[in-house]
């Protein structure tokens, strides 16, 4: 099948290029709102001459096309508030760092740190002034206050902290990350500071927060264990803050993770169903009519509470257009109905285009849709629950060549075992979710049987239990694979390429397959010569100095803690896998480091650097040295001065006053990040 036929996907495929585009183009909205208008009058008249002629030119779908890149950049401003006079941001511009009144209603209960407990918050006022927008709250744990109501209003006063980018190599962008959700700053805030006002005012989250509330309220009494619980919050409400490290790592590795993300393999399962409860309605008159309407107010009702992430939003978009289509007897196309669910969602929600779970969502279905058929069919059981298992592998198989490349690309860890733990669980998932829907239902009206509650937290135990021995099989697992953006787009022009010479065996596709085979191992050697040959880093870690030199496709740690823990590990190992580096081997800290013809002076706590023999070109204090910097200028004459994470923040300050004054380039990893050298 020829997907670009359809003329759907064409424009669905235009709009996701405008969107991009409307991102990393920063187009003011005012351009992007006449040009708009412009091409869609244009549209309209060519549209009219066409249709009175009877005649189809090329130029209308051309000027289609791009009326709809037009609109993916406008829709892309529209959303974002910055773009309008009464965002917040333009009102603490004028005074940056400075203590502001703000009221601010809670809006999402995000999962805690170790420090804070955290919340997205909607801004209401800034000093008496309306604003709009949405920012990042903190607010110190504290075991005797609980926690923050959504739809909750209070008003405090602190100031707005930027958002940083992490300040090393390779690690996630939580500030890019929040940026694509309108996220700019954010606050700390204590809980003595917070003074809470009274409001009736009620939003669909805070409604969809209260039926959740009521929900694990009346759960409680029936004695789950803490993970038992998490998993029902996450399989049936959308919610997984309370899923353990533990338990979470466990779904992970066994590749079972997509489980516990409300879901197109979730909601399929709930509209079949709902389905079979209210098929008795279509014996009446517009019986059929009520059935549909029931479906997908009852869906979207599920999606509010689910909290509407981008998987849940993308499924039940989908599954409310086959209920329509379904029970009004139209025709459908999976894929038409595919672009258009995805049409639909990217002009409510455009960057939800850079949310990984809408990304893992779509190419899972997809791929499902293009490739199972074909897997399927290479064996047809007769027996029927044989049957089963190989469908529910073929389509698990089918899922994964669809995600694979992606899911290297931000997670870089491959769970071989994905199929057992898929096969074990997706046959009965069903049953589970409709389980868990009776108890809930049974637990909010007061009659769930105690025996029953406990057969059903037996049955999430034991799914537990499997998954986590799944993913204590660790020579199954993967991790720390390199895998770029490249190898993302070469990866899929491969697979797309593969399936083609599959279903149409000739010569051009195996021309195709060919071609997109050698452009896939050039993407490697391409990757293999640009590695960084010669660099050495000097890491932020709080407290402690961390080193690496990377040279002939290796990186040589120094560090002055007893061992490399779980954080300095994971910063070294961040590094390498995002610059293909297989060998890391840990090496004792030096004085002095000779790079080709650059040499860096270590002064640490003993502070000596009355040095003759040579004149280093950069300075690296660590540990706090109790010296001069004037005098220590003066006498070596620097061209550089580096002060890690391991100093006293007041010894930085005075250093980096210092450096300033005599117009000395200076470098704090606290503040600027990891410093890397190339030599």
């Amino acid at each position: 099948m020829q997907l670009l036929n359809f003329t759907i996907i064409k424009l669905t495929i235009c709009l996701i290029f405008g969107i991009v585009l409307g991102y990393l183009a920063n187009i003011p909205f005012a351009t992007s709102l006449y040009t708009t208008l412009f091409l869609f009058s244009l549209l309209l008249i060519s549209y009219l001459i066409a249709n009175k002629q009877f005649i189809k030119t090329i130029w209308f779908g051309i000027l289609s096309f791009i009326t709809t890149v037009s609109i993916g950049i406008l829709t892309t401003n529209i959303h974002n508030q910055k773009n309008f006079q009464n965002h917040y941001t333009h009102q603490i511009s004028l005074e940056k760092d400075s203590i502001k009144t703000i009221t601010f209603r809670v809006r999402e209960v995000l999962k805690p740190g170790n420090y804070y407990d955290k919340y997205v918050v909607d801004l209401l006022r800034v000093d008496g002034n309306k604003v709009r927008g949405k920012s990042l709250l903190n607010i110190e744990k504290d075991s005797l206050q609980p926690v923050l109501k959504v739809d909750a209003i209070f008003v405090s006063k602190t100031d707005f902290k930027d958002l940083i980018h992490p300040l090393n190599p390779h690690q996630f962008d939580y500030k890019n990350y929040l940026d694509k959700k309108y996220i700019y700053h954010q606050l700390f805030i204590n809980n003595e500071s917070l003074l809470k006002v009274s409001s009736n005012t009620h939003t669909l989250f805070g409604i969809a927060n209260n039926i959740r509330a009521f929900i694990n309220k009346k759960l409680e009494p029936y004695n789950f264990k803490s993970d038992e619980l998490a998993i029902i919050n996450a399989l049936l409400l959308g919610q997984r803050q309370d899923i353990s490290e533990e338990v979470y790592t466990s779904y992970t590795n066994a590749g079972a993770i997509h489980i516990l993300a409300v879901s197109g393999l979730h909601v399929g399962i709930i509209l079949i169903i709902l389905s079979l409860v209210f098929k008795p309605l279509e014996r009446f008159k517009h019986g059929k009519l009520i059935k549909t309407i029931l479906l997908v107010s009852i869906l979207w009702s599920f999606a509010l509470i689910a909290g509407l992430s981008a998987s849940v939003t993308r499924a039940v978009t989908m599954f409310s257009i086959v209920a329509i289509a379904i029970n009004l007897k139209r025709p459908t196309n999976i894929y038409n109905t595919l672009a258009i669910s995805m049409f639909i969602i990217l002009l409510a929600k455009p960057l939800f285009l850079f949310d990984v779970g809408f990304q893992l969502s779509y190419l899972a279905v997809f791929a499902i849709v293009a490739i199972d058929p074909f897997l399927y069919n290479v064996w047809r059981p007769k027996n029927y629950i044989l049957d089963k298992f190989w469908h529910t592998f073929t389509i698990t198989v089918s899922a994964q060549f669809g995600i694979i490349p992606v899911s290297l690309y931000y997670f870089h860890q491959f769970p071989s075992l994905f199929f057992v733990s898929n096969l074990v669980i997706i046959p009965f998932l069903g049953f589970i979710l409709g389980f868990g829907i009776l108890v809930i239902l049974l637990a909010s009206l007061n009659i769930l049987p105690q025996f029953i509650a406990n057969i059903y937290g037996h049955i999430i135990g034991y799914m537990n239990a499997f998954v986590g021995w799944v993913s204590h099989q660790e020579s199954f697992l993967f991790k720390d694979i390199s895998f770029s953006l490249l190898y993302v787009f070469v990866s899929y022009l491969l697979i797309i390429s593969l399936v083609r010479l599959l279903f149409k065996r000739n010569y051009l596709n195996l021309k195709l397959f060919l071609i997109a085979l050698l452009i896939f191992q050039g993407a490697f050697i391409y990757t293999k010569y640009n590695k960084p040959t010669n660099e050495f880093v000097v890491f932020h870690k709080s407290r402690f100095s961390l080193l690496g030199n990377t040279s002939s496709h290796k990186i040589e740690v120094a560090h002055d803690f007893d061992s490399l823990t779980k954080q300095s590990n994971n910063i070294v190992k961040d590094y390498a896998v995002g610059n293909h580096i297989k060998t890391i081997e840990e090496k004792q800290l030096q004085p002095v480091y000779q790079l080709n013809n650059k040499t860096i002076l270590v002064v640490d706590s003993l502070g000596v650097y009355n040095i003759k023999t040579f004149q280093p070109d950069y300075i690296l204090l660590r540990q706090s040295p109790r010296i001069n910097l004037n005098r220590l200028i003066d006498s070596i004459k620097p061209k550089y001065i580096i002060a890690d994470g391991s100093n006293y923040k007041s010894y930085v300050e005075r250093w980096e006053n210092i450096c300033k004054k005599r117009k000395l380039p200076f470098h704090q990893t606290s503040k600027n990040g990891a410093y890397i050298i190339n030599y």
